[in-house]
């Protein structure tokens, strides 16, 4: 990933070694419990979640995965279907090759130290391959959530990408993610969930409510109060609770910026391979009923959550907010406050930890490589305290 020089206004055209440009609009729907090869190249994958319907059509959420290829030991048999498998058996004892997905690792349950849920923020989807080698270098099977109408789980049906009503809708992807994950790991897998942004307040909520889902929350820069303050929150209820009552999917006129997709993008001023529709230069439209929804989590946030797992808060030292990009905006958060949000964190549990990160940007994992690295590094102390020791493979040096 090469860091791009300053661009005009309005969308760029295709960089000459652009990897967008062959990536389909849509993901197609996997047949169920099978995992596809995924955009982001070798060890990943992905699977649908079906999630019913609701009145555009089909619903599904999707969950991706990194798996280190895992060679077959030099005296076992090549995979085979079952039926073969089971008739071979009895007449060849040993053992037999792991099934393999379509991505050439293979899943089984016991060889990981845990497992990490990712979970992105508004108008995103899962691309840090970084973030995902990261975990599984240190020995933890890496997953990540496209939630419904995001990303991989976006339709062409869709009208309103990313709109819900209540965040609570969100319990069925993560219940559907959760049981998937650990019917390959394990049901007694140590599990952390790692989120950002607006998936941040999303997961903060819900492991509030599901005490026994994950042993450890890491947050990095998580939307958990409006940008100023409550006081914001208080004005904006009074203008926009009255529409969303009548019409939850009407989009309020808010102005339209490209400032931090140009902070992230390869096309813009940023490093990062971006898929156009998936992360597109203007955020998806903000709907009534989506802010809506997003203001009663920071309501319910304010008034104390009880998280009894240990939390850590990843955010930037400082914010710059403006309605043009200017360079600042790759060494700030130039989306929440962060002062407010690190204030705000000390609500959702009684074993929380601010790290605080010169030069971030919103997505610290997603900042220049220093910050970034400042973030890893972070994780890793953290770390060391609260979860489980790395994996055999977690010196080897590559991330």
């Amino acid at each position: 990933m090469s860091h791009a020089s300053s661009l005009g206004s309005g969308p760029a055209p295709p960089l000459p070694d652009d990897p967008s440009a062959t990536w389909p609009e849509y993901s197609a729907t996997t047949l169920p419990g099978t995992w596809e090869p995924d955009i982001l190249g070798e060890g990943f994958s992905y699977t649908t979640l079906p999630l019913g319907e609701d009145d555009e059509g089909e619903l599904c959420a999707t969950l991706v995965r990194h798996l280190r290829p895992t060679p077959a030991p030099a005296h076992a048999r090549p995979a085979l279907g079952s039926r073969l498998r089971s008739a071979l058996g009895a007449l060849w004892p040993g053992p037999l090759a792991p099934e393999a997905s379509t991505d050439g690792t293979s899943a089984t349950a016991g060889r990981h130290v845990g497992f990490v849920l990712a979970v992105h923020g508004w108008s995103d989807y899962f691309y840090n391959a970084e973030l995902a080698r990261y975990w599984s270098d240190r020995g933890y099977a890496f997953y990540a959530l496209d939630l419904r109408r995001y990303g991989r789980s976006l339709r062409a049906h869709h009208l309103n990408p990313g709109f819900t009503a209540s965040l609570n809708e969100y319990d069925a992807d993560l219940d559907a993610a959760l049981e998937m994950i650990r019917s390959v790991e394990g049901a007694d897998a140590t599990g952390i969930c790692l989120a950002h942004s607006t998936g941040g307040l999303v997961t903060s909520l819900w492991v509030n409510r599901h005490p026994e889902a994950f042993d450890a929350l890491i947050l990095n820069s998580p939307w958990l109060e409006m940008q100023g303050s409550y006081l914001v929150r208080y004005a904006a209820q009074g203008v926009v609770e009255p529409i969303a009552r009548l019409r939850p999917r009407a989009k309020l006129h808010l102005p339209e910026l490209d400032n931090y997709w140009r902070s992230l993008s390869r096309q813009g001023n940023g490093s990062w391979d971006l898929h156009p529709r998936w992360r597109p230069p203007i955020a998806f439209p903000t709907t009534a009923g989506w802010i809506t929804a997003v203001m009663a989590g920071h309501r319910e946030v304010a008034r104390g959550l009880d998280i009894k797992v240990p939390v850590l808060v990843l955010t930037s030292k400082s914010t710059h907010l403006g309605t043009s990009f200017d360079e600042a905006m790759l060494h700030n958060d130039s989306v929440i406050e962060v002062n407010v949000v690190r204030e705000r964190s000390l609500k959702l549990g009684s074993e929380v930890t601010n790290a605080i990160l010169h030069g971030a940007m919103h997505d610290v994992f997603s900042s220049l490589p220093e910050p970034r690295a400042a973030a890893y590094a972070a994780m890793d102390r953290w770390g060391a305290g609260y979860l489980p020791e790395p994996g055999p493979c977690a010196d080897d040096g590559q991330r």
